[in-house]
């Protein structure tokens, strides 16, 4: 066992390192990104679509489509330049990773340049300068008016974000809480897990209109107008100058405030709330099934071939499923998504979707749980059953597959169903990725409803609802089986 540990954490050391090299590759390659995008033909922009009036998604006509400020200057960047525009939505602290690793060519979600992002990427001319706020219940409005006020407080703020910056250095001994999305920050503000959060002005005022107990502080802080700009590879000239030409154009035009207000228009409320977002929750459930599924499946197939290897009498092939199955049951699925996502361009070259990502995700940390479920249904199996068949002159292979596997399979069937169950709540973690299935929508209607809870019992209804009718179908199954016993 000592051997096999040794082999993981070698297998585990080697991945890292590998998956570092081809970073330091892309940087010296970077001169051919607008090249790359010119032949492609496509400007593929990351956001994270839960930021109103900045970037947001919406139901038209049943269509969705992602709507704000930062949605238009894409537009725009793409329509001079000839580009078919393609949104990347995931989580904002994802976005540099997928830069780096070219799943994105730019990023244009209300970034702010820090001295520490100037060091991954390179920044373009400011398009637009926002105010930061700090957002309070609105009882608690003349407790907190100065910075002292706010001393040694709960602070919210979204994670690897100016305010998170701001909060941590402008307000003493604050206790900031840092989350990932920022309408999980304003449910811990009004669940009073937190006394204030810090958030631009632009999208405290969308905010605001939709939650009539919160309400801006007189808080300032020294530095509370920040710049906001598109973020590129390193060592892409041509990229940024392009995009510079565009910002430049906006800045002339004064075309942000045109942006701003088409923005304004889009968050109207003009609907019930199934009514513009039930959609969004059909296709997360649709994709949630379709994932699942096809993580226990090929999971099973993958699982039966490493739970065969792991009892051979061949060494190496014992060896090699022992290090498979222990480092992924050993490593948690959210490494294991981003490893596939990022590892599948920067160490592989390949440039592949994330809900395919996500997907060979599950798929390999299902083969791992479920070859030792299989493993031990086969080893429940009574040892005369295989010295009988042997006896009676079938061949190890017509064994296993006649009289062995079926009786295991039976045996192992209600561990099988907890594994499904388990697969279909576990989907919820490829969101980070943006695959759009229950939790990722949810997350989106929750940035465009401004609603931080409704959206979180829908999704939990709805994973309810999947996991019951399993668990009763299984249960149905086990039941028909038991008749031969």
């Amino acid at each position: 066992m000592k051997y096999i540990q040794k082999f993981g954490c070698i297998i585990f050391v080697l991945a890292i390192l590998m998956s570092t090299l081809p970073i330091s590759r892309d940087v010296h390659a970077a001169d051919e990104k607008w090249k790359q995008i010119k032949e492609r033909g496509e400007l593929r922009v990351g956001l994270s679509a839960d930021y109103a009036p900045m970037e947001f998604e919406r139901t038209i006509n049943g269509k969705r489509e992602y709507a704000g400020i930062d949605i238009e200057l894409a537009k725009k960047i793409a329509k001079d330049n000839g580009l078919k525009l393609t949104i990347v939505n995931m989580q904002f602290d994802s976005l540099l990773g997928a830069l780096k690793t070219g799943k994105i060519d730019m990023i244009i979600s209300g970034m702010t340049p820090t001295s520490e992002r100037e060091k991954e990427v390179d920044f373009s001319d400011s398009y637009m300068t926002v105010k930061q706020t700090v957002v309070v219940r609105k009882q608690d409005k003349d407790k907190y008016q100065t910075l002292d006020d706010l001393t040694g407080k709960r602070i919210g703020a979204q994670k690897q974000t100016t305010q998170e910056e701001l909060a941590q250095t402008e307000i003493k001994d604050a206790d900031v809480q840092s989350l990932t999305r920022l309408p999980e920050v304003i449910l811990s503000l009004k669940s009073n897990k937190i006394d204030g959060v810090v958030m631009d002005s632009a999208v405290a005022d969308a905010y605001l209109k939709q939650n009539s107990d919160l309400t801006i502080s007189k808080v300032s802080f020294a530095n509370s107008e920040k710049q906001t700009a598109v973020a590129v590879p390193k060592e892409s000239p041509e990229l940024l100058a392009k995009v510079n030409e565009t910002v430049a154009e906006v800045k002339d035009q004064n075309l942000i405030d045109k942006y701003a207000e088409k923005a304004a228009q889009a968050m109207k409320n003009d609907g019930s709330f199934f009514s513009k977002y039930g959609t969004f929750f059909i296709t997360g459930l649709k994709n949630t099934i379709l994932i699942s599924v096809i993580g226990v499946l090929l999971g099973a197939v993958f699982g039966a071939l490493f739970a065969l290897m792991k009892i051979s009498s061949i060494k190496p092939l014992k060896w090699l499923a022992s290090v498979y199955i222990e480092f992924l049951r050993g490593t948690p699925l959210l490494v294991q998504v981003f490893l596939v996502y990022f590892g599948t361009t920067a160490v592989l070259g390949l440039d592949i979707s994330a809900f395919i990502c996500g997907t060979i995700a599950l798929v390999i940390n299902c083969s791992a749980y479920i070859a030792e479920i299989i493993r031990a249904g086969i080893n429940a199996v009574d040892k005369g059953q295989m010295e009988a068949a042997r006896s009676l002159g079938l061949s190890y292979g017509q064994t296993m597959k006649t009289v062995i596997m079926p009786q295991a399979i039976k045996n192992i069937l209600p561990a099988l169903g907890n594994e499904f169950v388990t697969v279909i709540k576990e989907s919820s973690i490829v969101s980070v990725i943006g695959v759009s299935e229950i939790m990722f929508n949810s997350q989106v209607v929750q940035g465009a409803s401004f609603d931080p809870f409704t959206p979180l019992l829908i999704a939990a209804v709805l994973y309810f609802i999947l996991t019951f009718m399993l668990s009763r179908l299984m249960n149905y199954f086990e039941g028909r089986l038991s008749v031969s016993d």
